[in-house]
């Protein structure tokens, strides 16, 4: 557990794990890895009994990729710019901070659009179809993170005809309620 509230992810000693002083940072041994898509690349890989990641060289496993380069490169991106757009403007523009998350909001909006789409065209229960893989909590997580959205440039990802039921499966799985309760998450989950 790392203590946001208190910048625990500033301290020497993980910024010595991640000097970029950002989450995740996944100590597996003496081997130290951040960054999101590089942490789940290795545990489906040395955990391949889990059943998390198609198979390496299938059009599955190819699609697996594109999706979570997407989800690290476009939505979750996109994310971080909603949530701290005073980053990107200059201190005191207070205006600016409103445009850039409201243009952003837009964007993420388009992006659960496609996601809700996704899960339309091929019906099945989880991202990449009938089989549940290391994408869907990840998808649950960032889908999460936009619990809070009001007002006209987007909604919410469980007002989404398919988005919605789909982050419903996912609370109904044993190990997202045990991450719930670990990390003492308070309602709204999704």
């Amino acid at each position: 557990m790392v203590d946001r509230a208190a910048d625990a992810h500033k301290s020497a000693a993980y910024l010595r794990l991640n000097p970029n002083g950002l989450l995740p940072v996944l100590q597996d041994g003496e081997l130290v890895l951040y960054e999101t898509a590089a942490i789940l690349l290795h545990l489906v890989d040395t955990h391949p009994q889990a059943g998390l990641c198609p198979p390496l060289a299938s059009p599955e496993r190819a699609q697996f990729y594109k999706w979570l380069m997407w989800l690290t490169n476009t939505l979750q991106a996109n994310l971080i710019l909603y949530f701290y757009p005073h980053r990107y403007v200059d201190q005191g523009n207070e205006a600016g901070v409103a445009q850039v998350r409201f243009h952003t909001q837009l964007r993420i909006g388009s992006m659960l659009e496609q996601l809700d789409q996704l899960l339309a065209a091929h019906a099945g229960p989880w991202i990449l179809g009938s089989t549940y893989s290391a994408l869907d909590p990840f998808v649950f997580t960032l889908s999460r993170w936009t619990r809070g959205f009001t007002g006209p440039a987007s909604k919410p990802a469980r007002d989404y005809p398919h988005l919605g039921p789909y982050l419903r499966r996912m609370l109904e799985r044993p190990a997202v309620q045990q991450v719930l309760a670990a990390e003492q998450l308070q309602q709204p989950w999704i």
